[in-house]
């Protein structure tokens, strides 16, 4: 198998495992404290804006390969084991629908950096103003 091949097979695995973290949020058996973490989870990855954007070299790519799957498996841990394989068994079975987007998840990513502009912009102004 090839790298490029063995990349496709992982990035499948991820984006089925997240939506079985998808799955999971809406099970009443899923503990509360696992579905708001695992709900912050899922709608970071189908968000289609993404907290540090892709066409930073370097740091663009680290949220899709450190920040992701570092939450996908802090809330793996939180989630019943039989819970997590029933959901994961649902989601192999749907995985032929495609992925769904989550707008209020892109809302959420969208407010972080306007949160960070204005506070930047705050900052910035009263540090120039001694200068003004």
């Amino acid at each position: 198998m090839g790298f490029r091949e063995r990349w496709r097979t992982a990035a499948r695995r991820l984006e089925q495992e997240v939506y079985a973290l998808f799955l999971a949020c809406r099970d009443p058996r899923t503990p509360v404290h696992a579905r708001l973490l695992a709900a912050c989870v899922v709608a970071y990855a189908f968000s289609p804006i993404d907290l540090i954007p892709d066409f930073i070299p370097v740091l663009g790519h680290l949220d899709d390969l450190v920040i992701l799957p570092l939450g996908i498996l802090i809330v793996r841990r939180l989630i019943p084991k039989g819970v997590m394989a029933d959901c994961r068994a649902r989601a192999q079975d749907a995985r032929r629908e495609g992925k769904p987007v989550t707008w209020w998840g892109a809302a959420l990513v969208a407010a972080a950096w306007l949160i960070l502009a204005v506070g930047g912009t705050l900052v910035l102004r009263r540090w120039l103003r001694p200068w003004g």
